[in-house]
Order: structure tokens, then C-alpha cells, then sequence
């Protein structure tokens, strides 16, 4: 499919927070860990606009897990993929360049919809965003109206959607470093 025939079938849509996102969370996360039970998995954690309470989100849960770099990657893709999970390599993102997604069908989403990079142990901006957003109620209402706005503009193509929130997820990154 074209980035286009993806974004009508999957547009960027943002709702209003659901309190049962940290739940849905912490269900596959006991999922995943008992599929990845072989494995050297050092976190699995909740990252993405789901895991900020009262934070209005597309409503994918989107998930950190680190691996030790020991790891062999085969492992991780079977037992990933065998809950359901479709791998997508990512040769431009930090090591392993692994994800996986689950909910999406040929005919749109269905039932919830999960996103997850594995990563090596690392400082990734990912916690250190959500954890700001968490203790600055004022950045995440900021967020949170970028991304009503981005939604519209881009409703059918992610990418740029993702792209034009980068300088202030990028901003928030840096502020939360300089207060550690």
C-alpha cells in the first residue's frame, strides 16, 4: 500500500484519555513477558501519549522494551511475533532497528492497537519525555492541543504528523535533561 491508501485506512486520529490504556498496558505487558520469558529483557515499560494520565492520545499503546545486547534477535522476533505481533525492521532507529505492531487488519484497526520498540538498555527520550509530561501538567496541555491541530492537518499521513510535533517533543527532551 502507499503511504496514502495507509492513511486513509488508518488515519491520525486523537481522543480524549482513556483510563483503561495503563490496564491494556500491563495485560500485554504480562504477555510479552511470559512470551519473552527465555530472554534477557532488562524493562518492558508504557511510553507515547497513552501512558500520561489525563493525556488525550491516538489510542495505541506504545511500549519500550530493552534487551541485553547478548540477545539473539531471532528469539525476540519469534516470540513477539507469536502473540500476534507484526515486525517492521527499522534500519534508521537506534539498535536492534526493531517493531512491531498489533491491531492493524487490511480493513482498518480492530480491538486495541499496540506499538513496540525494542531497543538496547539505554537514556531513551521516550521516558524522559513521559515522565516530564507527567510532572508538567502545562507542557502536556500544550502537547496535547499540537496534536489536535496536527491531527487535522494531517489526518492521513502519519509521518507528517509525526514529523511536525518533533521540534517539541525535542524541546520538552531537553528541558527535562537540563532539570535532572
Amino acid at each position: 500500500m502507499s503511504e496514502q491508501e495507509l492513511g486513509m485506512l488508518f488515519p491520525v486520529a486523537i481522543v480524549d484519555y482513556c483510563p483503561g490504556w495503563p490496564i491494556s498496558f500491563l495485560s500485554e505487558k504480562r504477555r510479552l513477558e511470559a512470551a519473552l520469558h527465555h530472554i534477557p529483557v532488562q524493562s518492558i515499560d508504557h511510553i507515547g501519549s497513552t501512558a500520561v494520565p489525563g493525556l488525550a492520545a491516538k489510542p495505541i499503546i506504545d511500549m519500550l522494551i530493552q534487551v541485553s545486547k547478548k540477545t539473539h534477535i531471532a528469539h525476540i522476533i519469534d516470540g513477539i511475533c507469536k502473540e500476534d505481533y507484526h515486525y517492521i525492521p527499522q534500519p534508521d532507529s537506534p539498535p536492534p532497528h526493531m517493531m512491531f505492531v498489533k491491531g492493524y487488519t487490511h480493513m482498518g484497526f480492530e480491538g486495541q492497537a499496540f506499538h513496540i520498540h525494542v531497543r538496547y538498555p539505554g537514556d531513551w527520550d521516550e521516558l524522559c519525555f513521559k515522565k516530564y509530561l507527567i510532572q508538567h501538567p502545562g507542557a502536556a496541555r500544550e502537547y496535547e492541543a499540537l496534536k489536535r491541530e496536527l491531527a487535522v492537518k494531517f489526518r492521513n499521513y502519519r509521518d507528517q504528523y509525526t514529523e511536525a510535533k518533533t521540534d517539541f517533543v525535542n524541546a520538552v527532551c531537553e528541558k527535562a535533561r537540563n532539570c535532572a
